[in-house]
């Protein structure tokens, strides 16, 4: 028996109090975890479906394929899919913008969509949109501009013409999809008429450009031959702006003051100079045709270059006339001394350095003496009309007039 029953009794009496206190005490802390545990999977539930999967209007993501409303977006040089979301989703192209991240990281092939202009539609689904950037169907084409090409279309005699960079930037402009398609006419009137600094000439152009008065071509040469994305939202005069500010910047980053100084002539006649080169000189043969103008504008002789009679003729071909070759023009080498007055074509960087390092040669004369290209230098005339014989015979210079 115990010495104090009296303590012994309490303590027995007491013990369930305790143990029922204890209990409910847990049965609340159970409870109560189970409502947050509820919380929390209900609002991860409304935040994964947007308010349950039965009610898809509300959700992260539209449905389907878009809503047949096409919008243009612009994914810019050095830019990636990843920064156009928040665009979509302001615009209405997607719903939200981590719905599209999230259809991106998943498609292993979004990181090669390439910089342009491409067509969506409103309210698609985040990983049709990515699909849809993925479809060369829907990206806008470029324009591509070659070394050699012409502002204005040229009309080749006995053959197709050869359309201007005017022609394909209109031709390019229509087929973005928009309703903006330019005319040959718009941007051959903004070239002629509207202030060259205004259009982004670069400062060692803007005299020789203003000195051909209203001449749609007196910008010849200073859009750089490569792959442009023409944005179809820009009238005339932007799109002429555009292309040629960032050729300006191409010509500045090149160090063509420099390259020009070293060879004692200016940037503008540089880029002259290497436009004869690009019309003049078969694949292969830029640097022996630029050692020829060199040497020639040494001596000092007349240039001679049918690409320079050919430039302001209506009709085009490789043979020129005696009448064609005595026509006084800004450009005719054969009737004026020295380079023409300027660029006869865009001329590639190619061609440029070309003029930057000619090779090593005394040659006066060439000429191209077969059709599979293969053409001749050399100092002395007689030995030039040789060759020159041999290229008539070869079919070469004959005419189609």
């Amino acid at each position: 028996m115990s010495k104090n029953p009296t303590r012994a009794s309490t303590r027995m009496r007491m013990e369930p109090k305790y143990v029922r206190r204890r209990q409910r005490g847990l049965a609340v802390l159970i409870a109560s975890l189970v409502l947050i545990i509820g919380s929390i999977v209900y609002i991860g539930v409304q935040v994964s479906t947007g308010g349950g999967g039965s009610n898809r209007a509300n959700a992260k993501d539209f449905e389907g394929n878009g809503n047949g409303v096409v919008q243009l977006v612009e994914i810019p040089e050095g830019s990636s899919v990843s920064a156009l979301g928040p665009e979509l989703e302001e615009r209405g192209i997607v719903k939200t913008n981590a719905a599209f991240q999230a259809a991106a990281g998943a498609n292993p092939d979004a990181s090669n969509v390439t910089p342009g202009f491409y067509r969506l539609q409103e309210q698609m689904n985040s990983v049709a949109a990515v699909k849809a950037l993925l479809d060369p169907a829907n990206k806008v084409e470029m324009l591509d501009i070659p070394g050699g090409a012409t502002l204005t279309d040229v009309k080749v005699v006995g053959g197709k013409t050869r359309l201007g960079i005017y022609s394909d930037i209109a031709r390019v402009s229509c087929s973005a999809g928009s309703d903006n398609c330019l005319k040959v006419e718009d941007l051959s009137h903004v070239a002629a008429t509207v202030d060259p600094a205004v259009l982004g000439v670069p400062d060692w152009a803007v005299n020789e450009v203003n000195a051909r008065g209203e001449d749609p071509r007196r910008l010849e040469g200073l859009i750089v031959p490569g792959q442009y994305v023409v944005n179809p939202g820009l009238d005339a005069e932007g799109v002429l702006k555009d292309l040629i500010t960032r050729s300006a910047k191409v010509y500045q980053d090149s160090g063509i003051v420099d390259r020009a100084n070293a060879l004692g002539l200016s940037p503008y006649e540089l880029l002259v100079a290497a436009s004869l080169v690009e019309r003049e000189a078969p694949a292969g043969d830029f640097d022996k045709v630029a050692r020829v103008i060199l040497n020639r504008l040494n001596e000092p002789q007349r240039l001679e270059f049918d690409s320079t009679v050919n430039y302001d003729l209506a009709e085009q071909e490789v043979a020129t006339t005696d009448e064609d070759r005595q026509r006084v023009t800004p450009w005719n080498t054969y009737a004026m001394d020295g380079l023409p007055s300027t660029p006869i074509a865009a001329p590639s960087e190619e061609a440029i350095r070309a003029m930057e390092k000619p090779a090593e040669g005394d040659w006066l004369y060439f000429v191209t003496i077969d059709k599979e290209g293969r053409t001749v230098f050399n100092r002395d005339f007689e030995a030039h009309l040789r060759d020159t014989k041999i290229a008539e015979e070869n079919g070469v210079l004959d005419s189609q007039r």
